[in-house]
């Protein structure tokens, strides 16, 4: 590289797989010159040879000709493989940054490894960021939303660009600076357990409606079409009709007959489920989705229980009407889920102080991520009035749509388990629902259970307190603890 091209470029980016190589034209096609380099030389090259023409681009072979050639401050994003890689990229970086230099992670790392190395580069003067970017390929291109933590310093330096790239509605650009240190990668993990959960009940509609109503997939498609239409109107909700319509060319069957039955996972969902133990917050239906898909997986153990137990059930008869409860039961079971994701955002926030925005967070997930919805516009709105709600499911349009939909959801749910077709997503959602509200759970026996083996103590409802019974007695005397 010579000098005349030296700190040319308004931000870096390195790894040119197809995320960061789309994140990259992105930029460009909205006037940013982009420093781009890869540790394979061949991949930056052929990476300009194609789309060269997007925009302003730099070329390094070095890591060192690539980090000269930023404009200061620097801001770096990279974009390799998360764990061991990304670290392995970090280090060889740290040397090469100056005080008040960026970094940027901008792939699905796990929050607290987001923590630990903004912690670790922060001794060495560079600023950390943990960016979450949601949208995939086609978002990365086109238009993500993006989900920024890491120091102010850090947001006003890439706050333009993060900005400028992103998916737009209303005129408000669908990315925001989060929180400091993990907090970006925090939202973007929960975002995900989210996905887990919508997936897995759309999932569970298209099941029940051809298992128990008989329907095939083209039929589906046009009921999915028409529920696109309404209060159900989404991103995922649409591409299931695309899906569902879609015919093998091959076998001329549908498309979902010849998939395996067998659904991956990158560990997101996992991990939203293990933290929100850790955070105490009933995520049941992220939960109830990620075990849903360890079950596909686990072919052994389905093969046996198929050669030993029926598969189906005499199922209940369903008229017409059927296909309007697994509606308004969708509906119902994804208030209660993305309710539930709301909750761990807050409670992540309270935990580490990080003074997260639950609605600027519903507002950022209208355009170009995969759970941009209708309805967020009214998470949104439920947030700006009420800053401190308990739960959305309490604000009036949500518990209008879980009072609509509980009829619904009941009947989805039995008639589903007469006929022995799975639908932990809904049962979940339904178990959620009635645990709330009701008066008195067995909790105070399992409270008793406890205190009797170990001794454990308890809460009375009639005066303040901790107390322990001596079990082992004969008059089984109560004492306070």
């Amino acid at each position: 590289m010579t000098d005349e091209t030296r700190a040319t470029a308004d931000i870096g980016l390195t790894g040119l797989a197809v995320m960061g190589s789309n994140l990259a034209r992105n930029m460009a096609r909205h006037g940013h010159t982009v420093a781009v380099h890869n540790r394979t030389t061949s991949k930056m090259t052929d990476f300009l040879d194609a789309h060269g023409s997007d925009g302003d681009f730099v070329g390094s072979e070095s890591l060192s000709d690539f980090v000269a050639s930023i404009k200061q401050p620097r801001a770096i994003i990279i974009m390799v493989k998360a764990g061991e890689a990304t670290d392995a990229v970090i280090d060889e970086l740290t040397g090469l940054l100056d005080d008040g230099d960026i970094l940027v992670d901008a792939g699905n790392a796990h929050f607290a490894d987001t923590v630990r190395r903004q912690q670790a580069l922060e001794e060495h003067g560079i600023h950390f960021v943990g960016m979450g970017v949601s949208g995939g390929e086609e978002g990365a291109l086109n238009g993500p939303s993006i989900m920024v933590g890491g120091s102010d310093h850090a947001y006003e330096r890439l706050g333009p660009i993060v900005e400028d790239i992103a998916a737009q509605v209303d005129g408000t650009p669908c990315a925001a600076h989060v929180g400091p240190d993990g907090a970006g990668h925090f939202v973007k993990m929960v975002h995900n357990g989210i996905e887990y959960a919508d997936m897995q009940l759309i999932a569970e509609a298209y099941d029940v409606l051809r298992s128990v109503a008989g329907q095939e997939p083209a039929e589906l498609a046009e009921v999915f079409r028409r529920w696109n239409e309404g209060d159900l109107e989404s991103f995922l909700i649409e591409i299931a009709a695309d899906v569902l319509a879609h015919v093998d060319a091959d076998t001329g069957r549908p498309f979902v007959d010849v998939v395996a039955d067998s659904a991956e996972q990158k560990g997101t969902g996992r991990w939203t489920v293990q933290v929100a133990l850790d955070l105490g917050v009933p995520v049941t239906g992220i939960a109830e989705a990620v075990f849903a898909r360890s079950v596909s997986g686990h072919d052994a153990q389905r093969e046996a229980a198929q050669k030993v137990f029926e598969e189906k059930l005499d199922a209940p008869e369903v008229g017409e009407d059927f296909v309007e409860d697994v509606r308004t039961a969708l509906f119902a079971a994804k208030v209660v889920a993305y309710a539930q994701g709301f909750d761990m955002i807050v409670e992540g926030s309270n935990e580490h102080d990080w003074g997260i925005h639950a609605g600027e967070m519903a507002t950022i997930w209208r355009g170009g991520c995969i759970i941009r919805a209708k309805f967020l516009d009214r998470i949104r709105e439920a947030f700006d009035d009420e800053p401190d709600l308990t739960t959305l499911m309490t604000q009036e349009y949500f518990a209008t749509a879980l009072r609509e939909g509980e009829r619904g959801l009941r009947r989805v749910v039995t008639t589903a388990t007469a006929a022995g077709v799975p639908v932990p997503g809904f049962a979940g959602a339904l178990s959620y629902f009635d645990a709330l509200r009701r008066d008195r759970l067995p909790a105070a026996l399992i409270q008793g259970l406890r205190d009797n083996f170990g001794a454990h103590t308890y809460e009375r409802v009639d005066r303040d307190g901790t107390f322990h019974t001596q079990w082992a007695t004969d008059d089984r005397k109560e004492v306070e603890a």
